[in-house]
């Protein structure tokens, strides 16, 4: 039996303000810089669009392998870097595990490039 997917409320404030529009300490641009070094490796990109994508919000490893000419170990890699890098959580279901993305982790990211609204003249 499948979760029901829950709706994310997009009319609440984004946790952390745009780029644009306020400074950004150290701590949180040395985290920040964690998250997009996970994500500026092809592989993990790919991984991560496949399991936002999957049909039931979560994948199971034994799919995310299929489309990739690498070994499960690397894989597997992969999936921990993302994992670190606080944008997917995993479960185990006996021998296979299934991932799913935490949603305010990209919702976040996303909230980082809001750009401020331009007066029209």
């Amino acid at each position: 039996m499948s979760k029901p997917m829950e709706l994310e409320d997009v009319t609440a404030p984004v946790c952390c303000a745009p780029l644009s529009t306020s400074d950004l300490g150290e701590a949180e641009a040395v985290e920040l810089a964690g998250v997009f070094k996970a994500l500026a490796d092809p592989i993990r990109l790919r991984l991560l669009n496949m399991i936002a994508s999957a049909e039931d919000g979560e994948a199971c490893v034994c799919d995310l392998t299929v489309p990739f000419d690498l070994t499960a170990p690397t894989i597997s890699h992969h999936l921990k870097v993302l994992r670190q890098a606080g944008l997917i959580d995993g479960e185990r279901r006996g021998t296979w595990v299934y991932y799913r993305v935490i949603p305010e982790r990209l919702t976040r990211l996303s909230g980082l490039f809001a750009l401020p609204a331009l007066a029209t003249a």
